[in-house]
């Protein structure tokens, strides 16, 4: 047995599965020792793509997903995915090869530092430089990916080394379970004061609440106690938006309705909130806001995010430790937010499209909501349509709409639905993305439609890079080198051999969806927006604000 083949022993004894990524010269080794195992390497049309199939496969299994790349342009394309899950918190292990260890010393053919390219977007990545540190190198690096919070490793096997010979003596070394720790119970009776102190308290939901127990525990805790939630992006699905206490999602680059509640908030209860998706400045301008973090880690040191407690532990345990300690009782709050949400509510359902109208993203959102069961998965590229989805697409269980918020790149959505797909072909998923994002890893509908894997893909096509759009006419009233001409999508389609669809009506757009989500089928529905709500909301927004 050689390097590589205990590496892919190491790889079984950790479950996993699949891995995903563009075969090259220097991971021979490690591909034919492959072909023989339990796992299957699927080959993929850009190192990008393979990552945030990754990224996204990790994301929604809690097990970390695993991407390959060769050396040299091979790691450099995985880089982006890679960093988009340490940022978005989703568990991902690297592999890239590297040249023969006697070559590295000189410049060489392909050789850059990967390893140092690595460090600022993993939580931990390193080399195998011998046979005998192979199983621990592959266990640390799957047990600080998947430990909250989660986030991105990297190993590297030289060609050579991966040839070298194992002693019989060496084997996998088997994960363990291992319990997070519970927080202090001083903690937990400083909270329990501060929310019986607490007139108006309000809850944000971040990335880390998603967790099927914490989500289970926290709306325990708010249909309990009557207590508002607030999503971020990420946190979306925490608590179903069906709940008379959602107040739906926070995250826009300027005020919107739901601001209104936490500004009459007086305590926000800080719930796997994750500084890189919002900064706290946006909704705690001053500073002043009593603030109760509950989470895997302690706050970071923030000027508009000093919390009075720091509950640090898991988070379903806190949680699961407030509700057993909390009478009905104790805490008897009011339907102080039932306005905000009202608001909220009543705008979402305004951009209802009539027959005749130009299609936009949130009218489009409300016909692509009613139609999609409640356990389905919509994905979101990144772009004008993701702030839509933020704000419009109501989600009712954890993982039901995935944004990456924390890198916040382009290119994840389509790859992404192939995850999805591929671990569960009964679920309903949509990816749903711009056409600026779509182009940039459209090549992995081949690798979808080799695998068989069917989901929805659909780009809201402005010709532009809108989001920047957006943000340039707010500050200028106009748009400079954004516009972008596309391809026949539904050509685009047909050449990899999937349906293309391009509706001209809301009749044919509700046909249209309405086929391909109850067929899961493979496809392309580009539909063509107008993109004149955009600066409509803003306008509206900051009248609302001035005025009110």
């Amino acid at each position: 047995m050689n390097v590589a083949e205990l590496l892919v022993k190491c790889l079984e004894a950790e479950g996993v599965t699949h891995i995903f990524g563009v075969p090259g010269e220097e991971n021979e080794a490690l591909l034919f020792a492959l072909e023989p195992s339990t796992i299957e390497f699927v080959p993929c049309r850009h190192e990008q793509g393979a990552a945030f199939i990754a990224n996204v496969w990790g994301r929604l299994t809690g097990s970390a997903g695993v991407c390959l790349a060769t050396l040299g342009p091979g790691a450099t394309n995985l880089l982006t995915g890679v960093a988009d899950a340490n940022l978005d918190k989703a568990p991902l292990v690297a592999l890239t090869a590297q040249g023969g260890l006697d070559r590295l010393h000189n410049e060489s053919h392909q050789f850059i530092d990967v390893i140092n390219m690595f460090r600022p977007i993993t939580k931990w990545n390193g080399n195998i430089p011998s046979p005998q540190v192979v199983s621990e190198v592959v266990r640390k690096a799957f047990k600080i990916a998947e430990m909250e919070k989660p986030g991105a490793t990297h190993i590297e096997l030289s060609e050579d080394v991966a040839s070298q010979e194992v002693p019989d003596s060496l084997s996998p070394i088997k994960p363990k379970r291992v319990r997070r720790p519970a927080s202090d119970y001083k903690a937990i009776e400083q909270t329990l004061e501060r929310l019986k102190s607490a007139h108006n308290p309000l809850i944000i939901a971040g990335n880390g609440a998603i967790r099927k127990l914490a989500s289970k525990h926290l709306t325990e805790f708010v249909t309990r106690h009557n207590i508002p939630v607030v999503s971020t992006f990420m946190g979306k699905g925490a608590v179903s938006d069906r709940l008379d206490q959602s107040l739906f999602s926070i995250g826009l680059g300027f005020n919107d309705y739901v601001l209104e509640a936490v500004e009459e908030s007086d305590l926000v209860i800080a719930v796997g909130y994750d500084i890189a998706e919002y900064p706290p400045q946006r909704w705690n301008p001053n500073g002043d806001k009593p603030i109760i973090h509950i989470d895997f880690d302690p706050a970071e040191v923030y000027t508009h995010y000093d919390p009075e407690v720091e509950v640090i532990g898991d988070i379903s345990a806190a949680l699961w430790e407030l509700n057993e300690k909390l009478n009905d009782s104790d805490l008897n709050y009011t339907n102080w937010y039932e306005p905000v949400r009202g608001r909220i509510r009543e705008d979402i359902h305004s951009y209802r499209l009539k027959e005749g109208d130009p299609f936009t993203v949130p009218g489009v959102l409300l016909e692509l909501r009613e139609l999609l069961d409640d356990d389905s998965l919509l994905i979101s590229d990144v772009g004008t349509h993701k702030m839509w989805i933020a704000r419009n697409y109501p989600t009712y269980c954890p993982n039901g709409c995935i944004i990456s918020n924390g890198l916040a790149s382009m290119g994840i959505a389509l790859p992404g639905g192939l995850a999805a797909g591929l671990l569960n072909k009964d679920r309903q998923i949509v990816s749903v993305m711009g056409d600026g994002g779509f182009m940039m890893n459209s090549q992995e509908l081949e690798t979808a439609r080799r695998l068989g894997v069917g989901y929805v893909n659909i780009i809201f096509n402005d010709n532009d890079y809108g989001l920047i759009s957006w943000k340039q006419y707010q500050h200028h009233e106009r748009s400079v080198s954004t516009r972008i001409q596309n391809p026949d999508f539904k050509k685009y389609a047909d050449s990899f051999g999937i349906s293309g669809y391009r509706p001209e009506n809301l009749g044919e757009l509700k046909s249209i969806l309405k086929q391909a989500i109850e067929l899961k089928e493979l496809c392309i529905i580009e539909i063509p927006i107008s993109t004149h709500v955009n600066n409509e909301l803003t306008t509206k927004l900051k009248t609302w604000w001035r005025d009110r």
